[in-house]
């Protein structure tokens, strides 16, 4: 009877660990892949996408306005340096950023040459429940440079931010940002006076599985 009680006692205490330990185990990171709560993204794996299907890339003059370029491609690249549990913040570096295929219906400028993101890598953290913030590296600056031509020539205009804010959203697996406002640091007069970036990246991708954010 006593060799009973205790197998039984070491049976509960047993299962007692096996059900605190499970809850953890499966507390699921805030990167899956597969589905909400599905395999979690490896540190060290690169995350990218492109411009939502049907949507383009915006820097407007202002909040309100139509007015500066319009990208119709554009693409990042982000490599995943932590992703802890759900409920934590997950952190990428941010490698890369494109620009093609761009357009402004700014008078007096006839084309875009280029854009450039400048001073990367950027990093992007990435809390549960989809808010996220792009910071650049201690003392540095998100920047990026706009080459236009114009009736007088060519023009080289940069703008800046300190931060960027935007959304996740599991539905198409997308990263939003929403008039975010940057300031002109240089340019010619014919460069827009600021800039409010706009874009939709859908879906972002690790090796091709649509990344998920819990």
């Amino acid at each position: 009877m006593r060799t009973r009680s205790i197998l039984t006692i070491a049976g509960t205490v047993a299962a007692l660990s096996l059900a605190v330990a499970v809850p953890a185990s499966a507390d699921g990171a805030v990167l899956t892949t597969g589905s909400a709560g599905g395999t979690a993204v490896a540190v060290g794996d690169t995350l990218t996408a492109s411009l939502a299907s049907g949507t383009t890339a915006t820097l407007y003059s202002s909040a309100t306005s139509t007015s500066g370029i319009t990208c119709a491609a554009s693409t990042f690249t982000a490599s995943v340096t932590d992703n802890p549990a759900a409920s934590g913040t997950a952190t990428e570096s941010v490698t890369g950023q494109t620009f093609s295929s761009c357009t402004s219906n700014v008078t007096g400028v006839t084309g875009v040459s280029s854009i450039t993101v400048d001073n990367l890598p950027y990093t992007n953290a990435v809390a549960s429940g989809g808010a996220l913030t792009v910071t650049p590296a201690s003392g540095s600056t998100i920047q990026t440079t706009v080459k236009l031509t114009t009736l007088l020539g060519s023009i080289t205009c940069v703008y800046q931010a300190s931060s960027l804010t935007g959304t996740t959203d599991n539905s198409d697996n997308s990263v939003n940002f929403s008039k975010q406002a940057f300031t002109k640091s240089s340019g010619s007069i014919l460069c827009p006076s600021a800039g409010y970036f706009t874009a939709k990246y859908a879906p972002v991708t690790d090796s091709g599985a649509s990344v998920f954010v819990n």
